[in-house]
């Protein structure tokens, strides 16, 4: 039988010397051929390998990747810069100040106003944005600015004073040097901003616009090969690293200025190696796409450079505003070192919070300064012993106004789109006066700390306008200007109290025939029962009655009860209309009670509607804006004035004369106090139940302002209107060259000698007259018991003594 056979017996079979020869020698090891390795063994490691098939495909695809990549990226890089680059906040100015000679201003007021404005006190004036004075003597270099109405270059000015006047406005200009200018106007000072919901803010700089030694001492100290790499520095991320190395620590980057505007314009902050690429990615394109001049210029607009409170401060040009409340272009060398300084890290180079660490910054600055020859050594020593410049915090605001900007942005959002005021860079000029301003600030500040009771904190809001053209020159909405929290003087609405009656009494001599100045009428007790059964008995605030008198002396002495019945005798219907003819907008309801002021309003609404009477019987809309001009200097929208008849004129001189005899013999005569006895105001004041609303509101021949004073929580204030607010409205005025009223002058308008016993045509004989205009055909028939000779005898003396 034959052995099975298998794998075993094969192998021994074929290994198995034969018997009849000798085997070969062995060949040596280094000859014997390797055995091959079995197809099984070869294709199980092949799994492991890839095959160059597979690399080819897989590199295909990542470039095709990296290309689509790219070319996304490139897009957004394209898109942004040749686009709009940023959303730029609507700047807001107020009016330029005008000088000219004889105008009444002080000296002092003047150099306040200039300091507000970032002008700096020199011995002679080089630059523009300087000034210098002697005694009453100014010399201003007065910075150039587009306006509205077109660009005017900077020019040197001399002024003097005489007194509270200026006496000469003298051209110190080479072409026109000793002549003299009928009008100066200063730039206007800019009052603050309206800003996207992101809070940035920045002003738009061209890179020739910016100092040399900051363009170039930027590149020196952040980026040195920025005019050599493409985007991306080899040499500079080595030289980091060894300075990081020596140094034990991070103390230098190897970003290149074209990374960190790509960083700070496109990407996220989170350090990922993904972001890295990207970052430097576009980096690379960007320097494909675009100079280096154009991304040295948006870098330098772009840059973080601080904050103050929510609002982002971005770029040099807002920078230099920021921390030394003066333009880019007025910086000397150590603030311009400061600000390429702070770059670095603005938080922790702070100068207002880090004040020595900013100066080692800014002196290691400045010595890199001198070793790349951007400034002298002489000058850059000169430079390190200045102090950093920075003006303190609480002098800056990012809107200085707030109350004020309020007014503007509610008036603007009427024909302009929110993204339109946050994003389009557009230029808006107000009508707000900075000097009309803070003198209303400093009064309300001032007599709020005097008037403030321990029962609760007083506040208090001011409205100021032009009387003849209804331009809102000042705003105050509380007693902390500055907070831009709420603005009582457009959203606080308080009872008006007695500040109702002049509309009442207008309504009454809308009648002539009826109501005149001198018709008496009574102050005795009234009732009235209402629609619901209520019974209403208003009573005056001195607690007693005084019988018959006078119409105008009712209003002066603002008494209640007769106002009450002559209110109720008009006609509640008379008096709504009269108030709706007044610019009153609101909803009003005619409750008996309204005749005394149970109206809810605010003191811009009242402002509004005094500023009829103070415009002689014309409705003017209250205007915060002149003109809005868009970022490239066009005209978009102009304010101009619009004017309505409302009243008859004869009518309003009537309510006028009686106004101006409250401030003289009435609730108002406390302000003569403080005004010069010659000038003619009109006013009236307001109070409301348990003292809880002081009100004042008063005019001038140029001037309007409405006072109130009360607390946030609707507690008693202890003042009436005119121990409150009528202080507060005095301390204003007195500070304002004010205009006299004028005397009605309306040909339809007569002034007659008046009994103010009988109400009857006075004379000689008549011990206690007085001459009160009326409507021509209006007056008296009749002589009064007293008067024993022409009923105008006298009248024309009276009448020069009270007017001249």
């Amino acid at each position: 039988m034959v052995p099975e056979l298998t794998r075993e017996t094969y192998n021994r079979a074929m290994t198995k010397p034969s018997s009849s020869k000798k085997s070969p020698p062995k060949k040596p090891a280094s000859s014997r051929r390797k055995p091959r390795k079995s197809p099984k063994a070869k294709s199980g490691l092949r799994r492991f390998l890839p095959s160059w098939s597979l690399i080819f495909k897989l590199g295909v695809t990542g470039l095709v990747v990296l290309a689509a990549w790219m070319i996304y990226l490139d897009g957004i890089i394209t898109q942004t810069f040749d686009g709009k680059k940023w959303a730029i906040p609507a700047k807001v100015y107020a009016r330029p100040i005008e000088l000219y000679d004889g105008l009444t201003l002080r000296a002092d007021t003047l150099q306040s106003q200039l300091k507000r404005q970032g002008y700096q006190p020199v011995q002679r004036i080089s630059r523009p944005g300087t000034f210098s004075r002697v005694g009453n003597s100014f010399e201003v270099y007065v910075r150039g600015f587009v306006f509205p109405d077109g660009p005017r270059d900077a020019h040197k000015i001399r002024l003097a004073f005489s007194g509270n006047k200026i006496s000469s406005l003298i051209s110190l200009d080479d072409e026109s040097s000793g002549q003299n200018i009928s009008v100066l106007r200063l730039e206007p000072q800019q009052m603050g901003g309206i800003y996207p919901a992101s809070n940035e803010d920045r002003v738009l700089v061209r890179l020739a616009e910016v100092p040399s030694a900051i363009s170039q001492g930027l590149v020196t100290v952040e980026d040195r090969d920025f005019y050599e790499h493409w985007g991306i520095s080899l040499k500079g991320i080595a030289r980091a690293m060894v300075a990081n190395v020596k140094a034990g620590g991070v103390v230098q980057g190897g970003s290149t200025l074209t990374q960190q505007l790509v960083k700070n314009f496109y990407l996220s902050n989170k350090r990922t190696l993904g972001r890295k690429v990207e970052e430097a990615l576009m980096s690379l394109l960007l320097e494909a796409h675009y100079s280096k001049e154009q991304i040295l210029e948006t870098y330098m607009n772009e840059v973080y450079l601080g904050q103050q409170g929510r609002r982002s401060v971005h770029g040099f040009a807002l920078a230099s505003q920021f921390y030394f409340a003066r333009p880019l272009s007025e910086l000397d060398l150590s603030r311009q070192a400061l600000l390429v300084a702070i770059v670095k890290g603005p938080s922790y180079y702070n100068p207002r919070r880090y004040p020595v660490r900013a100066k080692e910054r800014r002196d290691l600055v400045l010595d890199m300064f001198a070793e790349h020859g951007i400034a002298t050594v002489a000058q850059v020593e000169q430079a390190k012993k200045r102090s950093l410049g920075v003006v303190p915090s609480e002098k800056l605001h990012a809107n200085a106004f707030p109350a004020y900007i309020d007014l503007v942005k509610r008036q603007l959002r009427q024909d302009y789109r929110n993204s339109d005021l946050t994003s389009e860079g557009l230029r808006i000029f107000t009508n707000m006066d900075p000097i009309i301003q803070q003198q209303a600030q400093d009064s309300v500040e001032k007599l709020g700390n005097m008037l403030d009771n321990k029962e609760g904190k007083l506040e208090a809001a001011m409205v100021v306008t032009s009387s003849r053209t209804g331009e809102v020159q000042a705003i105050v909405g509380g007693r902390d200007a500055g907070f831009a929290g709420f603005n009582r003087a457009l959203d606080a609405r308080r009872p008006i109290g007695s500040l109702i009656k002049p509309a009442v009494y207008l309504a009454a001599l809308s009648d002539p025939s009826r109501y005149t100045l001198a018709t008496r009428i009574s102050d005795a007790p009234i009732t009235v029962t209402e629609k619901n059964g209520r019974e209403w008995s208003p009573k005056n605030y001195d607690k007693k009655s005084h019988g018959d008198v006078p119409l105008y002396l009712a209003l002066a002495k603002s008494y209640n009860q007769s106002t009450a019945r002559l209110g109720m005798d008009v006609g509640l219907p008379a008096v709504v209309k009269t108030l709706k003819t007044m610019g009153m907008s609101r909803s009003i309801q005619p409750y008996p009670s309204l005749l005394l002021g149970s109206l809810d309003l605010s003191p811009v609404e009242v402002a509004a509607m005094y500023q009829t009477l103070a415009s002689g019987g014309d409705r003017l809309p209250l205007r915060s804006i002149d003109a809005v001009l868009n970022a490239y200097n066009k005209p978009l929208s102009q304010y101009s004035l619009s004017v309505e008849k409302a009243l008859p004129k004869a009518q309003v001189e009537l309510i006028d004369f009686a106004l101006q005899r409250t401030m003289r013999e009435g609730t108002g005569r406390g302000a003569y106090r403080v005004l010069r006895q010659s000038v003619r105001v009109a006013g009236k004041t307001g109070t409301t139940g348990d003292l809880r609303d002081s009100w004042f509101s008063g005019y001038s021949g140029d001037t309007l302002a409405v006072v109130w004073m009360g607390r946030d929580d609707n507690g008693p204030t202890r003042y009436t209107g005119s121990s409150g607010a009528l202080r507060v409205w005095s301390d204003f005025m007195n500070k304002r060259p004010l205009q006299s009223l004028t005397p009605p002058l309306s040909e339809d308008v007569g002034f007659y000698n008046i009994d103010r016993q009988s109400g009857l045509l006075g004379g000689e004989g008549c011990q206690d007259d007085v001459s009160l205009p009326f409507i021509k055909g209006s007056q008296p028939r009749s002589s009064a018991p007293c008067a024993v000779n022409s009923p105008v005898k006298g009248a024309v003396d009276w009448f020069k003594s009270l007017w001249h």
